[in-house]
């Protein structure tokens, strides 16, 4: 399998699926792995064109996506789209970040 060298998530601060749910375990969990853990805040203009990016070449695009999405950059290059938030509740977001810390892509 091939390195990964940086987790990405597209997020926004006042949404419960992604703060703390999603990015503060990936956080924790790209120090581990010691990659980084960068973020693309939807809210902020600098940070939205890239977040859209991502979500338009790897990701579940619509004109109104749903965040946080997750993206695994390797080392050759390539992006994964890892995950998606599920819309029908926080505690389901939740268990899909349980599912991705317990994945091989992400084994310490």
């Amino acid at each position: 399998m091939e390195k990964l060298k940086a987790i990405h998530i597209v997020y926004a601060n006042w949404c419960p699926h992604c703060v703390p749910t999603t990015v503060d375990p990936l956080r924790r969990r790209a120090a581990e792995l010691g990659i980084p853990c960068l973020l693309h805040d939807i809210d902020i203009p600098s940070e939205e064109l890239d977040a859209d990016e991502l979500v338009k070449k790897y990701g579940d695009w619509s004109a109104d996506y749903l965040i946080p999405q997750v993206f695994f950059e390797y080392a050759d290059g390539r992006f994964l789209h890892a995950m998606t938030g599920n819309p029908q509740g926080v505690i389901l977001t939740r268990r899909a970040v349980e599912q991705l810390l317990a994945s091989k892509a992400l084994a310490v």
